[in-house]
């Protein structure tokens, strides 16, 4: 059935690109960068197990695409993407109805458990637990009476799920030993995935505020977030230093994320809004993927 637009005329409904914009892909560095890391860790242990990888990286993308149809259909609910100026979203459009966003959201959640379920299966029950926990912090992030996206802790979920689990689980996965590259790996990774966040969240603070929604940006304020940025960027590369003195030096390779992460810092502190800080989220997910590359190659290669 189409859904109403914005005047409250009907549309024709979404086409697929319309599912694929709201899925957003330019967020899925988020999703394959950890996958990457911890394959490295396991490579450079010669636990690689290829398989698992893969199916460690359909949970990711999943859990990924899973979040954002979420936060699609829950803003769009409460109105807070009403005037939004980022990417277009399908419920905020009005060209998906809210049920056919969250019915998508399950779904990609549903596939996200399936692969989760064949990992576990083949490690360690107790990795349900930890997979269903992510997904429900990924439904409550703007889902439920009091989400905690709207109270500022949206890059706590971002740190532990897109970062430590995914990197640490994704390793042991493959290896069955905690290691401790590999909460080296993470710790860099979930930074990297949180300043995502606040790149977004810096660009959304007047909207954000205007609807009620207080994140860890509104709550800092324009300034404070844009430091908070660059001190995210730099708790990477400390991490990065604790992966090579755990494994050796073929591992940075992943300062290649530098170069990236320099232009976004400089559109950071330049004081740019509103869609001006679209460049510094696409540069902050390529550091995040060459992050995750580098550690990949570097760890296979020196090990």
């Amino acid at each position: 059935m189409p859904s109403n637009g914005p005047s409250g005329v009907p549309s024709a409904g979404p086409t697929a690109s319309s599912w694929v914009a709201g899925a957003r892909p330019r967020t899925l560095p988020a999703a394959i960068s950890p996958v990457l890391a911890g394959t490295g860790v396991a490579a450079y242990a010669d636990d690689a197990v290829w398989w698992k990888a893969l199916l460690a990286l359909v949970v990711a993308i999943a859990l990924q695409v899973g979040v954002n149809y979420a936060n699609d259909y829950s803003d769009g609910i409460r109105g807070t993407d009403a005037d939004r100026v980022g990417p277009m979203r399908l419920v905020g459009s009005g060209t998906a109805s809210p049920g056919a966003v969250k019915r998508a959201a399950f779904l990609a959640f549903g596939v996200a458990a399936l692969a989760g379920l064949v990992l576990a299966a083949t490690t360690a029950w107790w990795l349900v637990a930890v997979g269903a926990l992510c997904m429900v912090a990924a439904w409550f992030y703007t889902g439920g009476s009091k989400p905690y996206g709207y109270l500022g802790l949206g890059e706590v979920m971002v740190f532990v799920c897109f970062g430590l689990v995914a990197v640490i689980g994704t390793a042991y996965v493959q290896g069955d030993e905690w290691r401790a590259s590999a909460v080296y790996a993470a710790v860099g990774i979930g930074a990297i995935a949180c300043a995502i966040l606040v790149a977004n969240n810096l660009r959304d603070i007047p909207t954000d505020r205007g609807a009620g929604k207080i994140t860890l940006a509104v709550r800092l304020g324009d300034e404070r977030t844009r430091l908070f940025y660059v001190l995210l960027m730099l708790v990477a590369l400390l991490a990065l230093v604790g992966v090579a003195l755990s494994t050796g030096w073929w591992s940075l390779l992943a300062l290649l994320y530098v170069v990236p992460s320099l232009k976004a810092v400089g559109v950071i502190r330049s004081g740019a809004v509103g869609p001006a800080l679209i460049p510094a989220l696409q540069l902050t997910g390529v550091a995040e993927l060459l992050y995750g590359l580098g550690l990949l190659v570097g760890l296979a290669l020196g090990h």
